[in-house]
């Protein structure tokens, strides 16, 4: 069961320990759409399903669990369906993130540099919520990106840098 706004109670869900890109987004996901007071633990992957049931949370991402990956779509995908989030910025956004959870870049060129960046976060910080709140910004810039950016691009142009002085060294 899921509490939250109507129940005045932070919703809880949990996962497995060291939350990448997935375990990031869902959490933002649910904070950003669902309950922004969300409660997460993260947890041993054999303690998930237990732990589920003595903190009266919500397992996700996790074999047996009802929002967890089924064929080739991700939890966020089962988020978004269960909760009616769809949106053309959320549905981009799930695109990117089953890419980079599953290994299959050629469906968003974005989940390249979503995977690198998650896996950087996994090396910067040893808990698990220090990571979660740092990945929160991530998905906030992403879907920002989503939902105004895409047309965007770089504008940098390249022009001719001037052969340098032999007497001004190389950096002149």
């Amino acid at each position: 069961m899921v509490h939250g706004k109507q129940s005045g109670r932070p919703s809880r869900w949990i996962t497995r320990e060291r939350p990448q890109v997935e375990r990031i987004a869902c959490p933002w996901l649910i904070r950003r759409f669902i309950d922004e007071r969300a409660e997460f633990h993260f947890v041993p992957p054999h303690d998930v399903i237990r732990r589920a049931r003595e903190l009266d949370a919500v397992p996700f991402d996790v074999p047996g669990a009802a929002l967890s990956h089924e064929w080739e779509r991700c939890t966020f995908d089962a988020l978004l369906d269960a909760f009616d989030l769809h949106s053309p910025p959320l549905d981009t956004l799930a695109r990117i993130v089953r890419a980079a959870d599953t290994d299959r870049n050629a469906i968003a060129p974005q989940a390249a540099g979503l995977l690198a960046i998650s896996l950087g976060l996994s090396h910067l910080f040893t808990r698990d919520h220090d990571m979660l709140d740092a990945g929160m910004l991530v998905y906030d810039a992403l879907y920002a990106w989503c939902e105004k950016g895409q047309g965007q691009t770089h504008k940098w142009q390249h022009h001719e840098i001037p052969a340098a002085s032999p007497a001004a060294g190389p950096l002149a």
